[in-house]
């Protein structure tokens, strides 16, 4: 199946995404059809901060129309911060988006983790992951969603995370897990792989990126069909 992935939204995210999705498809024994459409992280950042979904979603609809027209038969964004139009943008969209927020549910609860704790976007935390978590409940450092929000959002308009960034998001975790019961830390937002990659802050960390591209990789090799996988709704 050809993969149609929305990047740029940031750069960095976009090679991560590229990086595992081909690791993971040649780990299946498979070879990888891929395309990916540029995005603008600098408007997706407006358009969120505004909550103009229907903006967003006009923009991606068009990219979608590039991606369909090179051949691909499904598509996927590479940041669970631009899924805050997703509603708006699946109701535009020429094609299967498969959803990186609807897989993380049913992911913890296979691994018995009820509670977790969220690093993301303002929004992604706010909103609990957008109110899809139905099985696992979420916990977020609400006092401090802007401030975290800021630097996740930094990191990911810079592509790269300094040392003082990567203290303030591993402390987050650790608080989340020692003072309100995370059993897990989730990192809901694509860049916070430049805080966590390589690290052991002494705690469960899940990274929905790789969650997201587990059901992409089994779409790319043909192990389960569109009708399989978790849509966006």
């Amino acid at each position: 199946m050809h993969i149609g992935l929305i990047g740029g939204i940031g750069v960095a995210a976009t090679i991560v995404y590229y990086q595992r999705l081909t690791a993971a498809v040649d780990r299946l024994g498979s070879k990888l059809d891929v395309t990916i459409s540029h995005g603008d992280i600098q408007t997706l950042i407006r358009n969120n901060l505004a909550d103009d979904r229907a903006t967003q979603a006009e923009l991606f609809a068009r990219q979608i129309e590039r991606l369909k027209a090179a051949g691909c038969d499904c598509v996927a964004l590479t940041s669970l911060g631009a899924h805050f139009c997703v509603e708006e943008m699946n109701a535009l969209s020429s094609l299967p988006v498969i959803s990186g927020v609807a897989p993380l549910d049913g992911h913890f609860t296979a691994q018995g983790i009820r509670r977790v704790g969220l690093l993301g976007t303002r929004v992604v935390m706010r909103t609990r992951l957008y109110g899809q978590l139905q099985q696992t409940s979420a916990v977020a450092l609400d006092a401090e969603i802007d401030l975290l929000g800021q630097a996740y959002q930094d990191m990911a308009v810079a592509g790269s995370c300094t040392a003082a960034q990567r203290d303030q998001m591993i402390d987050a975790g650790r608080r989340m897990v020692e003072d309100m019961g995370a059993e897990a830390i989730v990192l809901a937002g694509t860049d916070l792989n430049l805080a966590f990659d390589k690290q052991d802050p002494g705690y469960t960390v899940i990274d929905a990126l790789d969650v997201h591209v587990s059901v992409l990789a089994d779409l790319a090799a043909g192990r389960c069909s569109l009708d399989e996988v978790a849509m966006t709704k």
